[in-house]
């Protein structure tokens, strides 16, 4: 009967331990769409790379952003569409609506 229990218990224990990573990623998540100030996004400035890194890549089109050079992209960060360059320079800040 012993055994019988272990190999029952097997498929529970795997699907109790399938949850697990969808746990960990509601606890990592973060709406880039909710505003947040952030005093230093200014142009000239710089952005960390753990903020830029979390934005959302954004169609200027469809936003009515300008066209970014070369080299440059827009994001959506906490409610804001940034544009930087590829160093992390701040091109511009504009408030998401």
């Amino acid at each position: 009967m012993h055994k019988v229990t272990r190999i029952l218990m097997l498929p529970v224990l795997a699907i109790a331990l399938s949850g697990i990573p969808a746990i960990a990623q509601d606890q990592d998540h973060h709406d880039n769409h909710t505003y947040a100030a952030h005093n230093d996004w200014k142009k000239g400035g710089t952005i960390h790379q753990e903020d830029w890194n979390r934005g959302d890549k954004v169609d200027y089109k469809q936003y009515h952003l300008a066209k970014p050079a070369e080299g440059h992209e827009w994001r959506m960060i906490d409610g804001q569409y940034v544009l930087c360059d590829a160093n992390g320079r701040i091109i511009a800040v504009r408030r998401a609506h």
